[in-house]
Formats: structure tokens, sequence, C-alpha cells
């Protein structure tokens, strides 16, 4: 089988070059990679000791954050090497403070894994939630590096639990340690005779717990709001927004407000966006830059639409209620903890059933899941009417981030052992 990987690997290479010559964000998945080992050799000298984070894309990402920073407030002089599967990861994330180096993983190939590995010469390898990569993994193994895996989530459904998965499961025993997120991926494990295992929660509670901490302002938010309720629409995709669109220009009052924060936020898809909306409407880019000095009033629009990055979690502490999109896709609904822990009630889609959080949020009647535009104009017009009713429901949802803060503080326990 690992004959067969490897082949198909070389395959996915070559068809990904094709395709980068049609598609931008395989482009940079392509391009990118050819400056990472360059990038590496930069930074890295045999004799530093380094500690290697891998995540797939920006969830992970926020995952492994706490971590991170934890580890470098410990050991300074420790370099660390984070490296990105997706480009939505990297392009966000490649100037963070807290690392030595922000690279994309190389391909998988046997002879990238080598070169990766002696290059970076880890002493310590976390990977974020999942990716598992045989290659790496084998040439880990080999190395006998420290291996953790944080945050993690394993499923029935996955290959390691298949009669015919006995190679992907023997790529599992290069981990040191597995730090899962509930006792269902524990007794998984468990079953394949992994018991080097500690159920720990997820390191995204004490993440988001961290950010309530922080200032959170942002003026121009302030003034559009001018003390009116307000709905916080984050990581939309167009299946949430044609529901959006229609509650907005037919059934809101003139009293509510409406922050729209794309997950794509390209020039073509923003301006159809701004045109189907009937209401006074003003994009991020199109805000006053000095509020004090401009005459355009952030307040007398209704609806802002946030075409930019990276502030959208603050913008989140401004919300009455969310509605988190992602729900319709087929990855499924994006990230529910961030207004959970401003506490707030939160609206979604109805795929996110792979995602613990979202589940023990709605299980918890703090999140509530929308199948129509109809359901979704119910719950926005009571949720508009009964102030109380959000309260109760905040309430909620900021108690189911609080009562699982402490995964990092357990990881890290381990590590200082």
């Amino acid at each position: 089988m690992y004959l067969l990987y490897n082949i198909l690997i070389l395959v996915a290479g070559f068809l990904l070059k094709i395709m980068a010559l049609f598609n931008k964000k395989i482009k940079l998945f392509i391009d990118g990679r050819k400056q990472t080992f360059f990038k590496l050799r930069q930074a890295i000298s045999e004799k530093d000791e380094v500690t290697w984070m891998h995540c797939a894309s920006l969830g992970e990402f926020e995952q492994g954050r706490p971590i991170i920073e934890k580890l470098k407030l410990k050991f300074p002089n420790r370099k660390i090497v984070l490296t990105f599967f997706s480009p939505s990861g990297y392009e966000v994330r490649k100037n963070y403070e807290y690392v030595d180096v922000v690279c994309y993983l190389p391909l998988d190939s046997a002879k990238n894994a080598k070169k990766f590995l002696e290059i970076v010469h880890p002493s310590l390898a976390i990977f974020v939630k999942y990716e598992f990569w045989p290659n790496l993994l084998k040439e880990l193994k080999i190395r006998n590096v420290e291996t953790l895996l944080i945050s993690g989530i394993f499923r029935e459904n996955q290959l390691f639990f298949k009669g015919y998965g006995g190679w992907m499961r023997k790529s599992l025993t290069a981990f040191s340690h597995f730090f899962v997120q509930d006792e269902n991926s524990k007794q998984l494990l468990n079953s394949i005779n992994f018991n080097n295992v500690s159920v720990s929660g997820d390191t995204r509670f004490d993440r988001v717990f961290e950010i309530t901490q922080q200032n959170n302002k942002l003026p121009f938010i302030e003034e559009f709001i001018n003390d009116k309720y307000t709905v916080v629409a984050g990581s939309t995709w167009k299946e949430d927004e044609m529901m959006l669109v229609d509650y907005i220009n037919n059934k809101a009052s003139e009293n509510e407000k409406f922050i729209i924060a794309p997950h794509n936020i390209n020039p073509k898809d923003i301006s159809e966006l701004k045109t189907s909306i009937l209401k006074k409407v003003i994009l991020f880019s199109e805000k006053p830059f000095d509020l004090a000095q401009d005459a355009k009033n952030l307040s007398d629009y209704q609806v802002f639409i946030i075409d930019t990055v990276g502030i959208l979690i603050k913008i989140y502490s401004y919300a009455d209620v969310a509605y988190v999109g992602g729900g319709y896709t087929k990855t499924g609904v994006h990230n529910v903890l961030e207004p959970a822990t401003f506490g707030i009630p939160i609206l979604i889609g109805p795929n996110y059933h792979k995602f613990n959080e979202a589940v023990d949020l709605v299980k918890n009647k703090a999140c509530f899941v929308i199948t129509d535009a109809k359901e979704l104009s119910l719950h926005l017009n009571h949720f508009f009417q009964f102030e109380e009713k959000r309260s109760e429901i905040g309430k909620l949802a900021k108690k189911q981030v609080l009562d699982k803060t402490g995964a990092t503080a357990k990881i890290l326990n381990y590590l200082e052992r």
C-alpha cells in the first residue's frame, strides 16, 4: 500500500501543477511550496533546538496557537517551525510573530519527508487535530522524534478502524501520545491497541476564552452600530447570504443592524452581495479612514460588509446574535466558539455534526439549526423582540466555553514531565 500511496502522491503533484494554471488557490498551493526548503534553511541551523507544529488550515492553527504561545514563553530560545497544508491558513498567518518560520508543508513524498526533517531536525513534532501523513510519520518514528497529536478527533469511518487499514494504523505508531477531544476518540484508539491516549479536550476553548481578556474594541464598529441591536453573520457562503439578504430586504426593522463577514472576499462576490441588498450598505474597504474628519457617517448605514480578514472575532464581541456560515456546505459550519465565548445566541446551517463544539451547543440549546429562510426569519425576529431570552441563551453558550477550558494546561504538563 505504501508503494501505491507514493505513486498517488507523485501523480497528485503533477496534476496540481496543471490545475494551478487555472485556479488561483491551487497556484498559491504550488508556488508557496517552491519556497519551503529555502525558507527553512535560512531560518534553521544545525545547532538549533526545534519544535515543529503542523496545522491543516486556519481552524487548526487556532487550536495549536495556545500551545505555541505558551511554549515560546517557557522556552524562548527554542525555535518554532509552523507549517500549513492550506493556502487559507498560510496566507493569513504567514507573518505570525510567535514562530521563527511559517511555510507550507511539502507534499508527502518519501523524498520530501526525508529532506524536510533533515533540515528542521525537530526534537518535538506536534500535529493538530488530524492530518496523518504516512511518509512524514514514518520518518519521525525512524528518527525517534517525540510526536504528539493535540485536539485530536477520531471517527469510526476513518481508515485506521477498517480491516484493510493496517498500513495507516502503522503510521499512528509514530505518535508518542494522543491528546484527544472526547471519550469516543479514546475508545476508538484503544480498540486498535493504542493506549497512550488522554482525553484533554479542545485547546480552542482556551484560545477563545483568552480572546475575551484582550482589547477587542473597534471604534468603526461602534460608530456603525450606534447602540442598536446587531446581527453579526460570520464566514458566510452564498447559501447563507441568500437567506440573510431575504430577511434584511423584506423583514428587518430599521432598528436592526447587520454586519456580514463573507468567507470568500473576492471583489466579484462582494459586489454581487452588496448589490443584492436593498438597504443602505457600506463595505469595510469603503469606510472613512478617519471617522472624526470624514463626513461619511457609518451610523447612517444598516448593513456593513467586511471585505477583509482577521477582525471577525473582535466583531463578534459587538453582536446581539451571531449567524455562523458554512452549514450549507460540504465541509460544514465554521467556528461557533468565537461567538459563544462572548455569550451570544448562535444560528447555523444543518451541516454541523462533525464538530463536537457545535453539536454540544445545539444540544444545550445555545445554538439553533436553520434549515431554510423561513426558520431564519422566525429566529431573528424572536431574538430581536426578546432581549431577556437572548441573554439567557448567551449565558448558556459562554458557560460551555468556560466549562471546557484547560486542554492547554494538560498538554503542557505532559511536556514538562
